[in-house]
């Protein structure tokens, strides 16, 4: 289920790149997020009654930070490889799985992951996309600040429900991005599209990555996920037509292999965390991400 997850994941950043071309990345993120906001609201209704304040600003923030971070490696995307914005962006979960670990790896794997990311980017070759970089490192900032906020989240309100707040937020703020001038291009097939990309991300991957969760431990769920940028080059070879050279391939491993060894040092103790009587869904405990909603 996490391998379905994260195939779903690409998949949908793939489709992204190609809707990009036709309505920019501010409508391509607007599009997802706003039709996942629906989404949740219509499957999850979630009570308002039942969050506190506190809970509800959290919840708030969230929805801020999954917006800001779609619209990053949106942009990236557009501009560098999947695979390459990828692997930049999982930086950002490594970084707080490292944080969270002990001993040697905590200088080992950093160490791993920046040779990986200099022999993907490649800097003495000249050719890479700045800019592109920059949004990629942005969102990897952006992805950690979503574990930390999902972490705090997750230990008091159980299953989707935060989400459920967070997703329609979201797509409220990637509106104003857009602004009325840029819904011009809003037809019938671009609307029925955006219910499809929605779904595979991030509907899908986060209902797959629940249900993962129920039949594994973290350390098990964070490694499989730390081969996201793996996948992320095989379907940007096979959809996009992105081939990478022998040294961006030797550098995704390098970011793969150090993801998986900080998540598997990484992990913390479950936390006593409240089910309300709706939702018997675990609550994520590790530092690892819980799905990537870029």
């Amino acid at each position: 289920m996490v391998v379905c997850s994260t195939l779903s994941v690409q998949i949908g950043l793939a489709l992204s790149v190609g809707m990009v071309d036709r309505i920019g990345v501010e409508g391509t993120a607007w599009l997802r997020l706003s039709w996942a906001g629906v989404l949740f609201l219509v499957l999850v209704r979630p009570r308002l009654s039942s969050y506190t304040p506190k809970m509800f600003r959290a919840s708030v923030l969230l929805g801020v930070n999954i917006a800001a971070n779609t619209l990053l490696f949106m942009a990236a995307v557009s501009r560098i490889p999947l695979a390459t914005a990828s692997a930049l962006e999982f930086l950002g979960p490594l970084g707080v799985a490292i944080a969270h670990g002990k001993g040697n790896g905590r200088v080992l794997w950093p160490g791993l992951a920046a040779i990986g990311v200099i022999m993907l980017i490649d800097p003495w070759a000249g050719a890479t996309d700045t800019i592109g970089l920059v949004y990629a490192l942005c969102a990897s900032l952006g992805w950690a600040c979503y574990i930390v906020l999902t972490q705090h989240l997750s230990d008091r309100v159980a299953g989707v429900n935060a989400l459920a707040i967070s997703m329609p937020v979201a797509g409220l703020v990637a509106t104003m991005f857009v602004g009325p001038a840029g819904l011009d291009w809003i037809t019938t097939e671009i609307m029925l599209l955006g219910v499809g990309l929605a779904i595979l991300l991030p509907c899908l991957p986060f209902a797959l990555e629940m249900l993962a969760l129920r039949r594994m431990n973290t350390t098990a769920f964070g490694t499989l996920m730390s081969l996201e940028p793996a996948f992320a080059m095989l379907i940007g070879v096979i959809m996009l037509h992105q081939m990478p050279g022998l040294g961006g391939a030797a550098g995704i491993c390098c970011v793969v292999i150090a993801g998986i060894a900080a998540a598997r040092q990484g992990a913390r103790s479950s936390p006593p965390a409240q089910q309300d009587a709706e939702s018997s869904a675990p609550v994520p405990t590790s530092p690892e991400p819980v799905g990537s909603y870029s």
